[in-house]
């Protein structure tokens, strides 16, 4: 789905039976691994495409590039996020995808890129000139789940940025969704679990903030006694409905 030379690649969730005149909406499904690792078919991703071909989506898992000691991966890894969105449209009329009704959702680094995937736009200087860069790479709503709102100094975010904060504060406030956060911005679910040991709560709290103060709609759900990783399906509650019941309202036109 990249340019040419881009060896990463994505994994298409589709639903089943479809009649060859109905448009499903899509999401594109971002996976963490604190920027540096993780992957599009890791079990987190797999329960989210199923979950969402299952019920009627077209979900696309994708795989952008990683940070590594020797090489940032800013804004290159926003860029891939954004380019995935093009490539759903340019590719709407075969996968029979509603390009007016396109989502994002991420869980940890995937967290963070979905919350600036759906809050920047071509004035931010992050949208890719290409490829696919005829269609727009706006979403509609997004799912953001245990994601840093704002970037601070970590060796993870040293290694996607290349910089410390101090180095380079300018970098920082451009990589942190809440910098961005405008009347404009689609509405959020964010999700964080109460007993996250590695990004603490209090970054989707600032999220959630941040959205109210631009008068955005969003909803924050803390997962009681959920840990730092989980999918659709924690042990500690069932995420399914929830999730769901965002995405009919905001992707499908009927609402259900």
């Amino acid at each position: 789905y990249l340019a040419d030379g881009r060896d990463e690649k994505a994994d298409l969730y589709v639903p089943l039976n479809r009649d060859a005149a109905m448009l499903s909406p899509a999401v594109v499904i971002i996976h963490g691994g604190g920027w540096t690792g993780g992957k599009r078919d890791a079990a987190r991703e797999l329960n989210i495409g199923t979950t969402l071909a299952l019920n009627g989506y077209v979900g696309m898992s994708i795989d952008y590039l990683l940070a590594t000691d020797s090489a940032p991966s800013w804004p290159q890894n926003i860029n891939d996020c954004k380019t995935a969105v093009r490539w759903l449209r340019a590719n709407a009329k075969r996968l029979q995808i509603d390009v007016d009704h396109i989502g994002v959702i991420g869980g940890s680094a995937g967290g963070h890129l979905t919350s600036l995937l759906a809050m920047t736009g071509p004035a931010d200087g992050l949208d890719p000139t290409a490829p696919w860069g005829e269609f727009s790479c706006a979403v509609q709503c997004a799912v953001p789940m245990y994601g840093a709102g704002e970037v601070r100094d970590s060796k993870s975010a040293l290694s996607m940025l290349g910089k410390t904060r101090e180095e380079a504060p300018d970098l920082y406030k451009l990589a942190s969704p809440i910098t961005h956060a405008d009347p404009k911005d689609p509405p959020f679910l964010i999700l964080h679990g109460t007993a996250d040991k590695t990004v603490p709560v209090e970054q989707s709290e600032i999220l959630a903030a941040a959205l109210k103060k631009a008068g955005v709609e969003h909803e924050l759900v803390l997962v009681p006694d959920a840990p730092h990783t989980f999918d659709l399906q924690p042990k500690q509650q069932d995420l399914r409905p929830l999730v769901l019941k965002f995405f009919d309202k905001h992707l499908k036109p009927s609402g259900k």
